[in-house]
């Protein structure tokens, strides 16, 4: 018979969380990814609300303030939580993250692996150092989250909320529950200890490594264009002479898109570039009509759309997409 699942395993990648600053009073002039994973991880004890005699391993991935994320530490990433996913005695992994990017990161592992286990980011608003850090907190509730049989999918888990891939969004700069779920609202809490669950954990069917390029090839180069008052095309026109593959247009209201930028996108477009539509809207789907002349992601912030159409140009994959009436895909 095979042995039930003894440890967890947490992967550290740098930021706030692993941040340090010369005062406890400065929560904005830190130096992030100071701390190593073993620093993190001092003094807390899953054991008391495991249930089992969980061990935790840990591994310091990569040491990067998340604004700098890059493809390659993404590969790497997926490479490793594929790995561990892989052995029957991992019952869930936690990784450490900062917030800049952690949406799309978890978008990514989500859309990639679409696991069966739990993987949970986890992140902090304040360095490690701060008189108000909120990173061991975090980091033991995502444990907590990690450690549940019944958990499955890529979660975020901030200020106490688990919140899925999907729909976790930094709405807030400062603030210590800088994420939501918008609309959809959190899958549950941790209180003390203790997970409450209001909505079913995220499923999906997985991509696959083999989805993405092969290492050290390139990525699909996809930028994102705003739309907004007084737009002008020169910055389409100038990313696609220089190569662009695709184009995310964060659209104003419901997915709409200045006058200026349509000719310059449909220019893109019979080039060869992927146009696809979102709002730069913080809440709110973009429900998809006659007036959207390229598909639209109804649910995906900017960020996160660019992370599907990146995937969408490595290798056919079904659409996610709500399809437009107009202006076929070239």
């Amino acid at each position: 018979m095979q042995s039930p699942p003894s440890c967890l395993v947490v992967l550290a990648t740098g930021g706030t969380i692993a941040g340090r600053a010369a005062s406890a009073q400065d929560n904005v002039g830190y130096r992030a990814a100071e701390l190593g994973v073993d620093e993190l991880l001092q003094g807390l004890d899953v054991s008391r609300w495991s249930g089992e005699a969980l061990e935790i391993e840990a591994e310091q991935l990569a040491r990067l303030d998340s604004k700098d994320m890059d493809h390659a530490t993404w590969e790497r990433l997926l490479a490793r939580v594929a790995q561990h996913l892989a052995r029957p005695q991992v019952q869930g992994i936690v990784i450490t993250h900062g917030t800049d990017t952690l949406e799309e990161t978890a978008w990514l592992l989500q859309r990639v692996l679409a696991p069966a286990r739990p993987v949970v980011l986890t992140a902090a608003m304040r360095p490690a150092s701060s008189l108000q850090a909120d990173g061991p907190q975090n980091l033991a509730d995502a444990l907590r989250v990690a450690a549940c049989p019944q958990a499955a999918g890529v979660l975020v888990v901030m200020a106490g909320r688990v919140l899925a891939a999907a729909d976790a969004r930094k709405r807030h700069t400062r603030r210590l529950d800088a994420f939501d779920a918008g609309d959809a609202g959190a899958l549950a809490a941790v209180e003390e200890g203790r997970l409450r669950r209001w909505r079913e954990w995220p499923r999906g069917r997985a991509l696959g490594l083999g989805h993405l390029p092969k290492a050290g090839a390139e990525w699909p180069w996809v930028e994102i264009v705003t739309s907004h008052a007084g737009a002008r095309a020169d910055a389409v026109d100038a990313l696609v002479a220089a190569g662009v593959r695709g184009l995310v247009v964060a659209g104003t209201g419901n997915g709409t898109v200045h006058q200026a930028l349509e000719a310059a996108l449909q220019r893109a477009q019979a080039a060869g570039v992927s146009i696809r539509l979102v709002s730069r809207c913080a809440e709110g789907p973009v429900i998809a009509g006659p007036d959207h002349r390229w598909p639209v992601y109804p649910s995906l912030s900017p960020a996160q759309a660019r992370v599907e159409l990146m995937l969408e140009l490595m290798a056919p994959m079904p659409p996610m997409v709500a399809p437009s009436s107009a202006l076929p895909e070239p």
